[in-house]
């Protein structure tokens, strides 16, 4: 939950000028044509966990942006549910990224984080001017999310290390598409320097 101030109106947000988004971790990866991208998201998984506890360090908030698989009477708790009891695919990678109290969460109905959601009142809100966006798939979620960013003039992070595609050249292509195209930094994880994003001036946010 939100950090509580007792001299505003309740539950407020942190500031920051970065958010880290994890986009679609809590996958259940039961689809067809998914063995290979389940492969490829364990690895992926322990390295956005460890970018994730840096950036809870930093002081970045953390944002879930999860598909809600046509459930469209779930919440993201069924979400979970469903992910870590129900024998999927994707249950080890839920239990390596699975959501701490502090943690933001989105439901989306389509690819783009940004989609017919409530992502961009909340980075409004947090005073957010760069994404360092994670996840799956790389060459569809991510790329379409990083797409979106870009046009609505946020700062894009795409760490190569921390998404992955059913393919290594489709998310090649997607990373050389976010770092051509979206001017996108795409360095690895272990190279970011979350500090530098904190110490940058957060952008004014709009009272509540």
């Amino acid at each position: 939950m939100p950090a509580r101030n007792e001299d505003l109106h309740g539950f407020v947000p942190e500031k920051c000028s970065a958010a880290l988004l994890l986009i679609d971790v809590i996958n259940d990866m039961e689809f067809p044509g998914s063995e290979a991208l389940a492969e490829r998201t364990v690895p992926m998984a322990h390295r956005i966990a460890e970018l994730k506890k840096r950036a809870k360090e930093a002081g970045i908030p953390r944002i879930y942006v999860n598909d809600n698989f046509g459930r469209w009477k779930s919440d993201f708790r069924a979400v979970i549910e469903h992910v870590l009891e129900d024998g999927v695919r994707g249950e080890e990678v839920a239990r390596i990224l699975r959501p701490e109290d502090d943690d933001y969460f989105v439901l989306k109905p389509k690819h783009s984080a940004f989609f017919e959601t409530t992502l961009d009142i909340l980075l409004t809100y947090l005073g957010v001017d760069t994404v360092i966006l994670t996840g799956v798939a790389g060459n569809i979620c991510i790329l379409f999310s990083a797409n979106d960013a870009y046009m609505r003039d946020f700062n894009v992070i795409v760490p190569k290390d921390c998404v992955a595609s059913n393919t290594k050249d489709e998310n090649d292509y997607a990373l050389e598409q976010i770092r051509n195209v979206l001017k996108g930094d795409v360095r690895e994880s272990t190279q970011l320097d979350l500090q530098s994003l904190v110490r940058r001036n957060p952008v004014k946010s709009p009272e509540p």
